[in-house]
């Protein structure tokens, strides 16, 4: 979700859902190390619980970042495995490290030794030939032992040649049935669904067979989505919020992003998709699209935008 899930994104969507665990873009542990490391990691109280999601292969690397993800306190750590592309894999790493269990291994124990919370790692179910579900648990296993304790499972595998991380994310088929699996034969794992997945409804059947569930682009281009996880996940029960509150109490955090010289449409650009199916929608995304973006756009610029969308959304 590189470019997407940005800390004003997430600071948007923990306002839809309080206690959802939200990600960071991936980021590698080379932009970390040598480049101001708060412009990857300072992110807003109200973003708890969140993760940091790197990308590397190089422990000694890792580790140095696990130990900034501490002092940052981040809630869990994750190294993704998953991305297929092309960029990645020259990089040796993403998703040609499932080749490698030894390696990710190596790299989840370099990370626990600075870093307390969870280490997890974010795989697919195979890569190209190596796709058997034997392949998946042997890597699985090897990478437990080092001290990981949970695995979230895209359950499509990747073609590393061939197609585009576009294309990774939709041809190669979902099975479902692999990742459930998996938790039946490591049942002491905490085991996460991912692929595919596009409602609330949906979630809550893997849940019956995994102990979790993520949302990536579905949530993006429709945030409303989240709305209602607080009590049917999660099993709270404080009054649910409308789409208008959700804007409305954006305002503060907007205004002080503003004073700081942040461009409007850097945040605005994360909640065009808040009304999507309502009436107003189509003036809510076409306003901010065209106005955000401008030097003197304000808070004001928002309140226009939300002035097509009537009650009670």
């Amino acid at each position: 979700m590189l470019d997407w899930t940005d800390r004003w994104c997430r600071y948007f969507l923990h306002q839809i859902s309080r206690h959802t665990l939200l990600y960071t873009e991936m980021v590698t542990t080379g932009a970390l190390l040598h480049r101001e490391p708060a412009h990857f990691l300072d992110f807003h109280p109200q973003e708890h619980p969140l993760a940091l999601q790197l990308g590397g292969s190089e422990p000694a690397a890792l580790e140095r970042c696990a130990r900034l993800a501490a002092d940052w306190h981040y809630d869990e750590l994750n190294l993704n495995i998953g991305c297929p592309s092309e960029r990645v894999r020259s990089g040796r790493f993403g998703a040609c490290l499932m080749a490698e269990p030894e390696l990710v291994a190596e790299c989840v124990t370099a990370m626990r030794e600075s870093f307390s919370g969870p280490v997890t790692v974010k795989h697919r179910i195979g890569i190209d030939d190596m796709d058997g579900y034997d392949d998946m648990a042997r890597f699985v296993e090897q990478v437990a032992n080092a001290g990981c304790s949970a695995f979230i499972v895209h359950a499509r595998k990747a073609w590393l040649s061939g197609l585009s991380p576009k294309e990774n994310r939709e041809v190669p088929p979902l099975r479902y049935e692999q990742v459930y699996r998996l938790k039946q034969d490591f049942p002491t794992l905490v085991i996460v669904i991912n692929g595919g997945i596009t409602s609330l409804d949906q979630v809550l059947t893997h849940l019956e067979r995994v102990d979790g569930a993520m949302l990536g682009r579905a949530i993006y281009h429709e945030p409303w989505l989240l709305a209602g996880a607080d009590r049917r996940i999660f099993r709270y029960t404080s009054a649910p919020v409308s789409r208008r509150a959700v804007v409305l109490g954006m305002r503060e955090f907007i205004e002080a992003e503003l004073s700081t010289g942040v461009r409007l449409h850097r945040i605005t650009r994360h909640m065009l998709g808040l009304f999507t199916g309502l009436p107003g929608a189509r003036h809510w995304r076409h306003h901010l699209s065209q106005h955000a973006n401008r030097p003197d756009a304000s808070w004001q610029t928002v309140e226009q935008a939300l002035a097509a969308i009537s009650e009670p959304f």
